[in-house]
């Protein structure tokens, strides 16, 4: 009897990170998978800016969107489609992980709203605090109440989606997390990063973040290494694995 071939996660790949940061630590789908604890055979990675299309969402066990350098309101054209792309998804019961950017074209695709955050760029090592519906959410209940995280952005969700639930914030930025639905979530920071990758971001954007009134080397000093991040990735791995596909019959639920 031959056993069942597993369900593909996709990586929706949305850009690449910093080229010192690739060439000596790979580039967003790597730290992804990893963190995930995704092997090579498991995973297809589809880079939207390189790919005419992107693939059926028949039999995916679960789509990871990555982070970028590209703001979503240039409403790219790649950008616009994967939004479309991700509204299939959402209906069709695939679960969906938004990340940084994924976060922000997630809610931008069922109409919330995405611009640039009114205090400026968030870098570094945060403190995001769980709402009462995030503590007992699927994917991030199982975190503490309070939680450091790694952040590098400078658009932010200024209004959440109808029917979106807020799941987290900090004093920063309201929207730290969302789900829609049972089985998508969007994250604003980064559970792909650890405190190697922060440290080069902030080493990187150092004028513009000097510029905002903000110390670089006090946020360089202050990175720390958390496990939660890569916990966040697998847990999310581990639900996709528990969900059989729509097709299969199988209402959504852990």
């Amino acid at each position: 009897m031959t056993s069942a071939v597993p369900r593909p996660f996709l990586i929706l790949k949305m850009g690449s990170t910093l080229p010192s940061l690739r060439d000596r630590r790979g580039d967003f789908e790597d730290w992804v998978a990893r963190g995930a604890g995704l092997s090579a055979s498991e995973t297809r990675v589809v880079d939207v800016l390189a790919e005419p299309a992107l693939p059926p969402l028949d039999g995916a066990a679960g789509v990871i969107v990555t982070g970028s350098h590209t703001m979503v309101t240039e409403r790219q054209p790649w950008s616009e489609r994967a939004a479309q792309w991700l509204c299939g998804a959402v209906s069709g019961g695939v679960p969906v992980l938004g990340i940084c950017y994924g976060h922000q074209l997630l809610a931008h695709a069922h109409g919330g709203e995405v611009a640039d955050n009114p205090h400026g760029r968030e870098f570094g090592t945060v403190q995001i605090e769980l709402d009462a519906a995030g503590r007992v959410d699927a994917l991030l209940g199982v975190l503490p109440a309070a939680f450091a995280a790694h952040e590098g952005h400078t658009q932010s969700v200024l209004r959440l989606p109808p029917g979106a639930v807020r799941l987290a914030a900090n004093a920063w930025d309201a929207a730290q997390a969302f789900r829609i639905g049972e089985r998508a979530w969007g994250v604003q920071f980064h559970p792909e990063f650890d405190a190697d990758i922060i440290r080069e971001y902030v080493d990187h954007y150092r004028g513009l973040l000097a510029a905002q009134g903000q110390d670089p080397d006090a946020l360089i000093r202050a990175a720390e290494d958390n496990p939660l991040g890569a916990r966040i990735l697998s847990r999310f791995a581990d639900l996709c694995r528990s969900w059989k596909s729509p097709r299969d019959g199988q209402a959504a639920g852990p």
